[in-house]
């Protein structure tokens, strides 16, 4: 098959069969197009030219460009690759799957960064009370750090979604839906938005279920959700690199260090996983290490 149908058909089955969000399909997509790309200056443009040799040699040319890539972005193309040719040896395309000897570079654990409950008090606080998208800015932030919520499944709320009462629904990766609790401090923060502020905001553009709206009453985007949230750390004085990400990785660590069980805060964040949230335990552990280094007289 060539390869630029090969790899069509693959997108197709990953977006059908798997449900797969748009942002990570354009990843897979970026990715297959370099690939393609590469193969073609090589000379092949059949799936059934390419080899575990062939396979080899793309893996050390992509780790060799300048600068060189991250190691998660390197992993990320591989795995792409190795899902094509797995797809293709399973549907019986192709007989081998030439990439199964492939190994991804190991990605160096990197731990999350967590704003100090103060320092995340001072961020939602940040947005001025007075001015109308001040107060929407407030709302986005609150909600963000009291659910957890990843900054896609924020600015995809509609405003049905607060219709349970004490808690929030949220479209996560893959389409799957949880239930999350939305505490005092942020349902304060919605309702002020929703009767003061989005009405007007919605009067200025066409009709649509979102909650979050930008000035013009389009539905706000991922983008303008992420400099809302740079302009409130400027606000707020945080030296730290902060982005939308910052607030989820506070929720969750803040949650362990208040005694929460790793498998509820798993199911709040909407991980498939648990040994994707374990990683914010060695956070809190790391903490704990950090105060009985400073605080028990025979700890050195």
């Amino acid at each position: 098959m060539r390869v630029d149908r090969a790899i069509s058909a693959y997108l197709r089955h990953v977006s059908v069969e798997r449900g797969l969000s748009e942002h990570t399909l354009a990843a897979y997509r970026r990715d297959l197009a370099e690939y393609s790309a590469w193969l073609a200056a090589d000379g092949i443009d059949d799936t059934a030219q390419i080899t575990p040799e062939v396979v080899s040699r793309y893996a050390a040319a992509a780790a060799s460009t300048e600068p060189r890539p991250a190691a998660s972005s390197l992993a990320r193309r591989q795995s792409s690759v190795r899902g094509l040719h797995r797809f293709l040896a399973r549907e019986g395309i192709e007989t081998d799957d030439p990439s199964a000897r492939l190994r991804p570079p190991k990605a160096a654990q990197r731990l999350p960064k967590a704003l100090t409950i103060d320092q995340v008090a001072a961020l939602v606080q940040a947005p001025p009370a007075d001015d109308p998208i001040g107060v929407r800015d407030r709302a986005l932030l609150e909600l963000l750090y009291a659910t957890g919520a990843r900054v896609s499944e924020a600015v995809g709320l509609d405003v049905d979604d607060l219709a349970h009462g004490e808690a929030l629904r949220l479209r996560g990766k893959g389409g799957k839906e949880r239930i999350v609790p939305i505490g005092s401090y942020a349902r304060d923060a919605v309702d002020a938005y929703l009767t003061r502020v989005r009405p007007a905001l919605a009067a200025r553009g066409r009709a649509t279920p979102r909650l979050f709206l930008g000035a013009r009453g389009a539905p706000l985007s991922r983008q303008s959700a992420w400099l809302v949230l740079q302009a409130a750390a400027e606000r707020a004085g945080l030296a730290a690199h902060v982005s939308p990400h910052t607030l989820r990785h506070s929720f969750a660590t803040h949650l362990l260090q208040g005694g929460a069980d790793v498998r509820v805060v798993q199911e709040l964040l909407g991980h498939a996983s648990v040994a994707t949230t374990q990683i914010y335990t060695h956070v809190t552990v790391d903490a704990l290490r950090d105060v009985y280094a400073g605080a028990h007289p025979r700890a050195r």
